[in-house]
């Protein structure tokens, strides 16, 4: 019974989040997306064929994968804007408005309510983000026939990468307005964004004070650094090959130990979000 009542949390949240226009919204901005790179790529193909064999062996193949890790990086932040904006008033809003009361006096525990709720936005997302990201790849082989190497292992940390923040927004939400849990969501997201820049300029500069911000930063929010990971384990070998540059190369490649600390962080808040749940006042 405690299984089929988080199942049953986890249909209707699923159904309740593509019921909503942020949803469809983010799918109609996803394939104009997928048609736009689309596009560019046949074009940038086209002018890199007329410029003879030499070149394109010489510079295709790091534009290639430059541009397949440029398209990736859109599909993570639309996904990871999609998982704050649909699961931001999950908990807070309910809470707000009277509505979870209805659910919680039912004969089911609060830890069913929120670990249903979680399977219902993982399941959401998990789709978007194989629509999009193989969307991404689909059209890389068809257009360039090119792949990214390893991208299995790059799509699983960017399925890591947002289950972090999903986890992250549903325990502020326990606590905090949906306003306030917005803010902090997208605020964690730039911190760390920021944070991995300046590493990445660091390295690129030898400058180990920033390389330890950058560090220090992917410690308190570490989705760029899986981001970082997931984009060194999809790099090209020619990329390497090339010039060092903040923007084409992983100067500053976050490790597995990252890794593995960014797993933990987000069972961590996830569990931390049902203890929070469970002794919040309704």
């Amino acid at each position: 019974m405690k299984q089929r009542g988080a199942l049953v949390i986890a249909r209707l949240t699923f159904k309740e989040a593509a019921r909503r226009r942020i949803l469809l919204a983010a799918l109609i901005l996803g394939m104009a997306f997928l048609a736009v790179y689309g596009t560019g790529i046949f074009f940038i193909r086209q002018d890199l064929v007329k410029q003879g064999e030499h070149l394109q062996r010489v510079v295709a193949l790091p534009i290639y994968n430059f541009l397949a890790q440029s398209g990736l990086y859109v599909v993570s932040f639309l996904t990871l804007a999609l998982t704050v904006l649909t699961s931001v008033d999950t908990v807070s809003g309910e809470i707000d408005s009277g509505s979870i009361q209805a659910l919680a006096a039912k004969p089911i525990r609060r830890w069913e309510i929120l670990i249903g709720k979680w399977l219902g936005f993982v399941a959401m997302l998990t789709l978007y983000l194989l629509i999009m990201a193989g969307g991404v790849v689909a059209l890389t082989q068809a257009v360039l026939g090119y792949r990214p190497p390893n991208a299995l292992r790059g799509l699983a940390l960017m399925w890591i990468n947002e289950l972090l923040l999903l986890n992250v927004t549903l325990l502020g939400g326990t606590r905090l307005s949906t306003l306030a849990n917005g803010v902090l969501a997208f605020s964690a997201y730039g911190i760390a964004f920021i944070g991995g820049w300046i590493e990445q300029i660091g390295a690129f500069l030898d400058n180990q004070t920033a390389v330890v911000i950058g560090i220090l930063t992917s410690l308190v929010m570490p989705s760029e650094a899986l981001w970082r990971r997931a984009a060194y384990e999809m790099r090209s070998a020619l990329v390497d090959a090339l010039p060092a540059n903040p923007i084409m190369s992983s100067l500053s490649v976050p490790s597995g130990a990252m890794v593995i600390y960014a797993i933990f962080y987000a069972a961590t808040t996830l569990v931390l979000a049902i203890w929070s749940f469970r002794r919040r006042d309704l």
